[in-house]
């Protein structure tokens, strides 16, 4: 996150969103190292510790509150570091949605993919007036990664279940994403296609059941 000035990092360390262990880029060395190891920021460490900071917090660089551990908790994310997370985590902003929320409606152009920090919703469909629940999204999942390449129609609806704490990165920034830190998107664009097999295999098997029940109708 960055570049910043030494005096901002100096009040982050402060907040408590920059400790000991947080790996750092300073521009003089041009190399990452640890806050505790960089003399110019021992002093004000130490201070914060005893201050009564003794079991500091860790939190993303991206969004104040929101934990490292957070953004662990989503699969496609998991093979990025720390640093990474922080890096990729500068296209994307935080969304708050209250409970029935339509996140996003059948139809509409895509152009932002999500990931569920907390709470939870459900995707679904209505069919002759009634709502048929496809999936529900809990903490780590992602919807909506499609979108980040052809911006086409929805394919359903997602409706929150309850108050949901959302990441969004939009088609655009993403894009952005993909030419200013390739080799960070290689890891994301490779579990995104991990993901979308996973769904088109699981459609499959679904379309091969659905058509067995037929077969078995038509016979009876």
């Amino acid at each position: 996150y960055g570049p910043v000035s030494q005096s901002v990092v100096l009040e982050w360390i402060a907040e408590q969103r920059i400790v000991a262990g947080m790996w750092l880029y300073p521009m003089a060395s041009k190399k990452w190292l640890k806050a505790g190891d960089l003399p110019e920021l021992q002093e004000t460490l130490a201070s914060a510790l005893a201050a009564g900071l003794t079991a500091p917090v860790v939190v993303s660089p991206l969004v104040a509150g929101v934990p490292v551990g957070a953004l662990r908790k989503v699969a496609m994310l998991s093979a990025m570091n720390d640093q990474q997370l922080g890096r990729f985590a500068q296209f994307m902003e935080i969304a708050k949605v209250t409970q029935f929320e339509l996140v996003v409606e059948h139809g509409d152009p895509g152009d932002a993919m999500y990931v569920v920090l907390a709470g939870s919703l459900r995707v679904r469909q209505m069919v002759a007036g009634k709502e048929t629940v496809i999936a529900t999204l809990r903490v780590g999942d992602v919807f909506g990664e499609i979108s980040l390449f052809d911006q086409g129609p929805r394919s359903a609806d997602v409706l929150a279940n309850e108050d949901s704490t959302l990441l969004v990165i939009g088609a655009d920034r993403f894009v952005e994403f993909t030419q200013k830190m390739p080799e960070v998107a290689l890891s994301l664009l490779l579990a995104i296609s991990r993901t979308m097999a996973s769904r088109i295999r699981a459609d499959n098997e679904r379309h091969k059941q659905d058509l067995l029940v037929l077969q078995n109708v038509k016979q009876h």
